[in-house]
């Protein structure tokens, strides 16, 4: 996946917005741990990303509810790196300058290292493996959560001095904590028209174009969470662009463009801003 999605591409997914108490130090974080270029900030919000692209929006509210980790909301944004050697550059990096790296993991679709910032939004920073290696059957994907072999992936730096992360990263996927699975399924699947393509005890994975993620859902801290009370901390938004195709099929057809999202809530009050590229 990629920031200029190919024709056949029906969704791609665009910036993550959180409400943060402290602006500065969250900013910091995506700057300095996670590698993203601060694009825009005022003394209300902050953008970063790469190039000219926003992958991630901060607003500051430091009167907003704190959001509890058992509620619905974002388990991880997770940061697509264009190669292998991208993410062992950046793996390089991280502990060289010994960044707060949680867990690291192999999913056979990817490689994945994760982080926490600073108020407890989780992030992801992985690379896929080519499309060829991924096993499918009847529909679903395997993937695995297994130990990352962490010296196998630095010998994949090229040793490229580290300016942050490519232009070409981009949001590859969006993890989302729900209240229960089936609801989950009848929007992001029902609703959104999304594929089921994996299963995995507590959580379910969804998908455009057979990739093998583009939003997930799980339990796994917030079963049976209610929805979700605003102003709070944590995700305020996310952003899905999708082909006039398939907009039609969601009911956002000529009713959005890439200037007036059509914005939906799933069960928990996530919002979900559907925009027509």
């Amino acid at each position: 996946m990629s920031l200029d999605a190919s024709p056949s591409t029906t969704l791609t997914m665009g910036r993550v917005t959180l409400t943060v108490h402290d602006l500065d130090r969250v900013v910091a974080f995506y700057e300095e741990a996670v590698g993203l270029h601060l694009l825009r900030r005022d003394a209300a919000s902050a953008e970063l990303g790469v190039g000219n692209h926003v992958l991630l929006e901060l607003r500051h509210d430091p009167a907003a509810r704190r959001r509890s980790m058992r509620e619905a909301g974002l388990f991880h944004t997770a940061f697509l790196l264009p190669s292998r050697t991208a993410l062992a550059n950046w793996t390089r990096e991280a502990m060289r300058r010994q960044r707060p790296v949680v867990g690291a993991s192999d999913h056979a679709v990817s490689e994945a290292i994760y982080l926490s910032d600073p108020e407890g939004n989780g992030v992801e920073i992985y690379a896929d493996r080519p499309r060829d290696q991924w096993r499918w059957e009847n529909g679903a994907v395997a993937m695995t959560t297994d130990a990352l072999d962490v010296e196998d992936l630095l010998a994949a730096s090229d040793g490229a001095p580290w300016t942050g992360v490519p232009e070409e990263s981009s949001v590859g996927h969006v993890h989302l904590q729900v209240g229960a699975l089936d609801e989950a399924e009848a929007f992001y699947a029902g609703r959104l028209g999304l594929d089921v393509t994996c299963r995995y005890p507590g959580a379910i994975f969804f998908a455009a174009d057979g990739y093998h993620h583009h939003l997930a859902t799980n339990i796994w801290n917030s079963r049976k969470a209610g929805p979700r009370a605003f102003p709070s901390t944590g995700l305020s938004e996310l952003e899905v662009h999708v082909a006039p195709a398939r907009a039609e099929g969601i009911g956002a057809g000529g009713e959005s463009d890439t200037q007036t999202p059509l914005t939906l809530a799933d069960p928990w009050g996530t919002r979900i801003a559907l925009l027509v590229r």
